[in-house]
């Protein structure tokens, strides 16, 4: 470990180089806090030069690396490994071309989302991706998950919208895939990129594509009696033809701790909340509002209000964004499922997690994109209670289980991470598996780039719970 200390020293500067226990404390873990391992060092390049340096140190000593930005991963996806090295992207942070005309912007991983259309707006463009985590996330953990967010319904995930990469591969090779033009001859490799979980490498430059922001907005929120009720009036609205920007639904629990967080007002007496937002040109919109406010009235709500000004909208989505971290107003721990029903069965699953989460006796909150059936449990738990989290991740598991039930999947965008990689082979089959894993070995033959995650029983320095895993166990830095 010291030896390799010593050459990291020689990459970076003192400053740049963090090994104390009290430095790398801040790194141990990310958004699935139940997990922790503390790494060797954590690495803080401000070039992609030190990027490349980086890999190719690690790849040259068969050292275990993990690419971070703000960790915000619900999967487990950025934790670290054990006795290896965390090389944080945040100082990559600049737009080094934002091109009107051609509707791109070119970034380096460590810029933040919402910077990105912040950056467009005046141009009448923005960055369509939109993840909860949207003020924080970078788009260099964008690319690693293939985020969606909100509106990912009408423009699709982070994948539809990456045109190029210029990345160092696990081997310490630099590639360039793809570029400004949306047209390209060949293999997919940016879409094969995307949505890699840190598996093949490092992406150092990011070219994106920017959409006009839409001239029109309608959105309304409606408040029903049941979740069953709301999962109704998305089947009604989707099989009218309309293709709203995003459909979401919020039930009794989420509510509650939205309305602690940030005052959202929600019409009384709900068990469910449905957010339909449509946009477009105001012709359209205005035609199709029409057509929205017809189905929303058959639904028979509670209430349902529409945004009167740009101001309402915001308070609207602000309460729904919120929602995961509000959450932590009402328990001092919970973890973010992520899995995806067909459509057609979100009633039917939302009353089997009902169902299963009485009899575990834990509290779970729902928030998720009725648009594509892709579910957000949040499962409330008391990390200090024994057993607890066991419950807890149980209740996850069985829900995962339910989803590839039903026809679904075990991740919609969150990714596998450390979390769900066990889940992995009940959703493929050997010959998937084996097919994923020589993938991977093209691009990481010594598999040191965020090794333990998404494959079950991976050689790799163990995760652990916060004092609890039975995993735990010691890391090494090279492979023999």
């Amino acid at each position: 470990m010291l030896s390799a200390l010593t050459f990291l020293a020689k990459l970076l500067p003192p400053d740049r180089l963090l090994c104390r226990p009290e430095q790398l404390a801040a790194y141990e873990s990310d958004g699935l806090t139940a997990f922790r391992a503390r790494p060797l060092a954590v690495a803080i390049p401000e070039t992609a030069e030190e990027v490349i340096a980086l890999v190719r140190f690690c790849h040259e000593h068969k050292l275990p690396f993990v690419a971070r930005g703000s960790g915000t991963s619900l999967s487990g996806g950025s934790l670290p490994v054990l006795d290896g090295v965390v090389i944080a992207l945040n100082r990559l942070n600049r737009i080094l071309r934002l091109d009107p005309e051609l509707r791109i912007a070119v970034v380096e991983p460590g810029v933040i989302n919402a910077q990105v259309s912040q950056a467009a707006a005046p141009y009448g463009l923005h960055y369509a991706p939109d993840p909860s985590s949207q003020p924080i996330c970078t788009i260099g953990g964008n690319v690693a998950f293939n985020a969606g967010g909100a509106h990912c319904l009408k423009y699709g995930m982070t994948s539809n919208h990456v045109l190029g990469i210029k990345a160092v591969l696990a081997t310490g090779e630099v590639v360039e895939w793809g570029g400004a033009s949306r047209e390209n001859i060949g293999p997919d490799w940016c879409g094969l990129f995307t949505g890699n979980e840190g598996l093949f490498g490092i992406a150092f430059e990011i070219t994106l594509q920017l959409l006009p922001r839409a001239e029109c907005f309608h959105t309304i929120l409606a408040g029903y009696r049941t979740l069953e009720q709301a999962g109704e009036a998305v089947s009604a609205v989707v099989a009218s033809g309309l293709l709203p920007g995003a459909i979401e639904i919020m039930d009794a629990l989420a509510l509650e701790a939205a309305k602690a967080a940030v005052h959202a007002e929600y019409p009384p007496g709900c068990e469910a909340v449905l957010i339909v937002e449509l946009e477009g040109p105001r012709e359209v919109v205005g035609v199709d509002r029409m057509r929205l406010d017809e189905i929303i009235a058959a639904s028979r709500p509670v209430e349902a209000r529409p945004a009167c000004d740009a101001d309402e909208r915001i308070a609207i989505w602000k309460g729904r964004k919120s929602a995961f971290s509000a959450v932590g107003r009402l328990s001092p721990d919970f973890i973010v499922q992520d899995g995806v029903v067909p459509r057609r069965r979100l009633g039917e699953a939302l009353r089997r997690i009902g169902i299963m989460a009485r009899e575990a006796n834990v509290r779970c909150a729902n928030v998720f994109h009725a648009g594509d059936g892709n579910l957000h449990p949040l499962i409330l738990f008391d990390g200090r209670e024994p057993g607890a989290l066991e419950r807890a991740e149980a209740l996850a598991g069985n829900i995962l289980r339910m989803c590839i039930e039903m026809g679904g999947s075990i991740t919609g965008e969150h990714g596998v991470g450390a979390e769900k990689r066990d889940f992995l082979p009940v959703m493929f089959g050997p010959d998937e598996m084996d097919c994923m894993r020589r993938l991977r070995a093209a691009f990481d033959p010594l598999e040191i780039a965020n090794p333990g995650k998404m494959f079950p029983g991976a050689e790799a320095p163990a995760l652990s719970h916060v004092g609890l895993h039975p995993l735990e166990q010691a890391g090494v830095i090279a492979r023999e």
